[in-house]
């Protein structure tokens, strides 16, 4: 079973920043997707970023220029590095992976159980 597992969030004041960090455990042969989602109370869970093992990112408008992905291969991690925080960034974030578990296996979306971020003074 792959499991994954967010760290990283908490409570920080406007301008401010954090990192999360989100780590794959189990048997997992390569992962293609590497993404970061959010969702606020109410609203539907969006995409932040996004990382693929081609190399390209994508990010949503809203964080662009203020947060970064990355992600090490070796270590079965991404990271989510957010700077100058809002409020309207509070939201419980989510690690994604579409991983196979071995060569010529399907991939398979997995989730994170989610990590709190509160930007607030």
């Amino acid at each position: 079973q792959v499991r994954l597992v967010e760290s990283g969030g908490g409570l920080v004041q406007p301008g401010g920043s954090l990192r999360l960090s989100c780590a794959a455990s189990g048997s997992i042969r390569s992962i293609n997707v590497m993404s970061w989602y959010r969702q606020a109370p109410g609203k539907q869970r969006d995409l932040v970023a996004s990382s693929t093992s081609g190399g390209s990112t994508n990010y949503a408008d809203s964080v662009q220029g203020r947060f970064t992905i990355a992600r090490d291969n070796a270590k079965n991690m991404v990271y989510l590095q957010m700077n100058s925080l809002s409020p309207g960034d509070t939201a419980v974030y989510y690690c994604y992976m579409n991983a196979r578990r071995a060569l010529g296996q399907n991939y398979y979306n997995y989730w994170g159980q989610g990590t709190q971020v509160t930007v607030s003074s």
